[in-house]
């Protein structure tokens, strides 16, 4: 019912917000003399405001068209590697030579599934492109997904990771960001276990949860409060008709949306406040400095039940991987097999998401990985969302990120005579 409830909502407000942003335009018009008094200036501002604090916001696109390559701009073009029913592997592909594609790294850069669509890491490849050659993991939204595509759970997830691992048959840097720091750290761990010639040269895992028992924060506090079963019935819905997904079980991103706006409901109410004002002032680029990150941040999808609830019990109530008892279908992951992927950790001083160690944590459980393949670093100042992105990220995380990928960059031709001799004709 609460799905149907929140569809219900959106229907019933769908003319209010048609008839809110015509009288906008109305006011806007610089042919209307209103549009210059101060009344008219602050009803388009108040109607904007209601249209933008009421609608559906629909996933964005990357918009990622060119980049920067050794001070020259280049055309970027998205291309689709992979596709599986609840994910695909892309590609943003630079306009440069083939001999420049072979030399730049290969990032993979993983992003969350934990409500917010892939494109919130928009500012993090763009600040990765000019020197790596930059893969994405992009999600699909769960309402989207017809029921006769299976379930979709954390087991699926790491199947998923190891799968566009190996398609780069070990050539490969792999960059997790908050919540699939997990999976990640999982499957690198059981490719490890069973010698598979094709793990990635290195994982950066950032601001990821490996250890929620440390600095546990209000996220971490709130779901120990609570039981599994608790949250499987108060968050779990059917998607209503008329999604393709129909009558999935999903965890709304509606309701992870509220989760993320109660935690700071100040800052967003006053930036809300403060468009108001910039749009009557006439400020057009705070403006659209406002429009931009809400039209991000408010943009949701919806995670299937049983990967959100798998996740809940296994990261924040069991807390199995630290303590050695998470399982892949029945296979105990264990990292002290890490042994040839380096390992980066990067975590936010103010991180209010992911508290100080819960990342850093992978350090320790990978007991038998040498020195040289190590890094810890904490870079102050930022919280959860300034660790991959923003002007911190970009001049202080992302330097570091590249150094530590490129003092990495190895065993291209090792793995790639490794991999011909294992699809090479056997002689009779």
């Amino acid at each position: 019912m609460l799905y149907h409830l929140y569809e219900l909502n959106q229907a019933a407000l769908s003319p209010a917000r048609a008839g809110a942003d015509a009288c906008r335009l109305l006011f806007r018009n610089p042919f209307n003399p209103a549009s210059y008094t101060p009344v008219g200036r602050g009803a388009a501002a108040a109607l904007e405001l209601f249209e933008r604090t009421t609608r559906r916001y629909r996933k964005p696109r990357w918009g990622i068209d060119t980049t920067s390559v050794e001070g020259r701009e280049v055309g970027v073009r998205e291309r689709t590697l992979l596709t599986k029913p609840f994910g695909r592997l892309i590609h943003f592909e630079r306009d440069v030579s083939e001999a420049r594609r072979r030399r730049d790294p290969k990032v993979l850069i993983v992003a969350p599934m934990a409500g917010h669509f892939p494109t919130l890491l928009r500012g993090t490849v763009r600040d990765m492109l000019p020197d790596h050659e930059v893969y994405v993991t992009e999600w699909r939204d769960a309402r989207r997904v017809p029921r006769a595509e299976g379930p979709f759970d954390l087991d699926d997830y790491i199947d998923y990771l190891t799968e566009f691992f190996r398609f780069f048959r070990g050539d490969v840097h792999v960059m997790a960001v908050c919540q699939p720091t997990v999976p990640v750290f999982a499957a690198i761990s059981l490719m490890e276990a069973k010698g598979d010639p094709f793990v990635p040269h290195s994982m950066i895992l950032m601001a990821g949860p490996i250890d929620a028992r440390e600095s546990p924060t209000e996220v971490n506090r709130f779901a120990t409060a609570r039981t599994l079963n608790w949250f499987e019935r108060n968050v779990i819905t059917p998607v209503p008709w008329p999604h393709p997904g129909v009558m999935r079980l999903v965890y709304p991103g509606f309701l992870q949306l509220s989760g993320f706006m109660g935690m700071n409901l100040d800052r967003h109410l006053t930036a809300h406040r403060d468009l108001f004002h910039n749009l009557i002032r006439g400020d057009g680029d705070s403006a659209d400095k406002h429009r931009e990150f809400y039209d991000e941040f408010l943009a949701v999808m919806d995670l299937t039940a049983e990967y959100y609830l798998q996740t809940i019990d296994t990261v924040f109530l069991k807390h199995a991987l630290p303590k050695g008892e998470m399982l892949h279908r029945g296979v105990t992951i264990d990292p002290s097999k890490v042994r040839r992927v380096a390992l980066m950790t990067v975590e936010g001083e103010k991180d209010d998401i992911t508290g100080l160690g819960q990342t850093h944590a992978a350090q320790s459980l990978c007991k038998n990985l040498p020195a040289p393949l190590r890094l810890r670093y904490t870079q102050d100042g930022v919280g959860h969302y300034g660790v991959f992105n923003g002007s911190r990220f970009r001049t202080e995380i992302a330097p570091k990120i590249r150094a530590f990928v490129s003092a990495h960059q190895r065993r291209k031709g090792l793995l790639a005579r490794a991999f011909d001799s294992l699809t090479a004709p056997t002689k009779s």
